[in-house]
């Protein structure tokens, strides 16, 4: 499985809580074969509360994820702001948000690492400038 750290971002988090959620299941699956924490951002947690109110889920259940140990916050956006500001402008072409700028970040702040993620956007993105990130995700 993953070797080194395990990165999620807001697609995993989601579909891992909201059971109707069509990557649901292989979601779940792959929670039960990481071994917690997973590492994710601030950025990341918020995106994931807006969509699971948006679906009609309790936004609370994200926050429960870090409190329970599940996900831990591994970066401070405070300290890596000038790094996060330079892969957005980087990416302006795609837009990249700023959960996705903060995940390449940590991308290059834990050197073995593996990204979950369903946004293919990061097989465009680099980390340290040229570094394919790898993935975790679902085939479809």
């Amino acid at each position: 499985m993953a070797r080194g750290v395990v990165l999620v971002d807001t697609g995993p988090l989601v579909a891992l809580l909201c059971a109707r959620e069509r990557r649901h299941a292989w979601t779940r699956e792959q929670f039960s074969r990481l071994q917690a924490p997973l590492l994710t951002c601030e950025a990341v947690l918020s995106e994931a509360d807006h969509l699971v109110r948006r679906i009609g889920g309790d936004g609370a259940v994200v926050l429960e994820l870090a409190q329970r140990g599940v996900v831990r916050i591994a970066m401070s956006l405070d300290e890596e702001r000038a790094a996060v500001d330079r892969i957005q402008v980087k990416y302006r072409d795609v837009a990249a948000s700023l959960a996705d700028a903060c995940l390449v970040r940590m991308s290059e702040l834990f050197d073995e690492n593996v990204l979950m993620t369903f946004d293919a956007h990061f097989r465009l993105y680099r980390r340290h400038g040229r570094r394919v990130i790898t993935l975790l995700a679902p085939r479809d």
